[in-house]
């Protein structure tokens, strides 16, 4: 029996890289979703195609060893496929985590292999792996008298992932445009006497956070505060956005206060640092990614949380007196990023503004306790943007 490796999510990320780079690596792909359209597309299509897009030129490469199946509907089926694979992946985006557990719990459950399914999640956000394993292991979705031994049934892995994929044309169907560029790091240290998968694609690490919080805090961080800056002065593309002198100036500005954070908390040299922060610039001002502000920018409530690229950061350099001021530039345009069309959180992050106190913002947005250092930062911040 050949490698299997199930994976929830059929969206471009899961199509265009996890799939990808399982495919590539020999394992047939198991797609698993609750989306009708997708699902019908892929068990109607024998294949699809992925173009890398980079500076060389593109590269096309052709997916079709995968099948697909509709979870809200045929539930034991999906059961029956994690129970007999090798490897189980999701990008389905962290609010999404809880929903899937309960199967990949049952799944878990009926496994009787000897060596543990690896359970890898491919989310834009820390720990999500950890997150996806404590939902499976609440009562509902795992029985407690098996939870002493579940690690005999399946080892979880943190990864960290890097990969842009820009608006995709109107008529591509399940084929994908992607960058050429790609990272994908996961932890190997939860796999010990077993070993890790077999996928050429992975560096497999001992320690995750570094590389978790440089992707988060320079990739991330870039991105989104070029598309903030970019929707306020009317941008199309981020290409476009960086373009504009002063915007570029503002981006390099919040990757010198991350920066300075990451060298300090990881022991990166300040020169590795500085070439990853002109690589990720040239990477995402690439013209031919054709990648639309509103597209990077939707979502800003959960890009404006306690964790993430803006706040994560400047709450740590806060407590440490480190500069945060063009961190704060951005979070003021994050917060300007309202009523977007096609974007819930914009339009929620909107009604927030206009119904509710700023400190309270800053507490329920931003997850800072008044307590905080950067608290009082934010809270002008907000009043600004309630009475523009």
């Amino acid at each position: 029996m050949g490698l299997k490796a199930v994976h929830f999510g059929g969206g471009n990320i899961g199509r265009g890289f996890v799939a990808e780079k399982l495919c590539l690596a020999g394992y047939k792909v198991v797609f698993v979703d609750v989306m009708d359209s997708i699902i019908e597309q892929l068990q109607n299509a024998s294949s699809y195609t992925v173009t890398e897009i980079g500076g060389e030129g593109e590269k096309v490469n052709t997916i079709s060893n995968y099948s697909a199946i509709n979870s809200k509907t045929h539930e034991a089926e999906v059961i029956d496929e994690i129970a007999t694979a090798d490897l189980v992946t999701c990008a389905v985006g962290p609010n999404i985590l809880k929903f899937i557990a309960p199967v990949i719990g049952k799944a878990i459950d009926k496994r009787t292999a000897t060596k543990p399914i690896a359970v890898i999640a491919c989310e834009n956000a820390i720990g999500a792996t950890d997150t996806l394993a404590g939902f499976i292991k609440e009562s509902k979705n795992t029985p407690q008298d098996r939870l002493s031994s579940i690690n005999e049934r399946a080892r979880f892995a943190n990864s960290a992932i890097d990969r842009i994929v820009p608006g995709q044309d109107p008529d591509a169907g399940l084929n994908v445009k992607i960058e050429s560029f790609y990272e994908w790091v996961v932890d190997k240290t939860p796999f010990a006497e077993h070993g890790h998968p077999e996928v050429s694609a992975i560096k497999w690490v001992d320690n995750l956070v570094p590389y978790i919080e440089r992707k988060l805090f320079t990739v991330n961080t870039s991105h989104a505060a070029a598309a903030y800056y970019g929707h306020a002065r009317g941008k199309h593309t981020i290409h476009e956005a960086l373009e504009d002198k002063e915007i570029n100036g503002y981006v390099h500005e919040c990757l010198a206060e991350t920066s300075a954070l990451i060298v300090s908390k990881h022991g990166i040299s300040a020169a590795e640092q500085k070439a990853y922060v002109e690589k990720i610039i040239a990477r995402i001002s690439n013209p031919y990614l054709k990648d639309v502000v509103e597209r990077v920018g939707r979502a800003p409530l959960r890009k404006l949380s306690r964790k993430e690229r803006f706040i994560g950061p400047a709450a740590e350099l806060a407590v440490s007196g480190g500069k945060v001021d063009a961190l704060l530039g951005a979070v003021e345009q994050a917060f300007g990023f309202l009523d977007v069309e096609g974007d819930d959180e914009s339009a929620e992050l909107s009604r927030i503004l206009k119904s509710t106190g700023a400190k309270e913002v800053v507490e329920k947005v931003c997850g800072l306790e008044e307590s905080h250092p950067l608290f009082y930062q934010i809270v002008p911040i907000v009043e600004k943007v309630q009475r523009a």
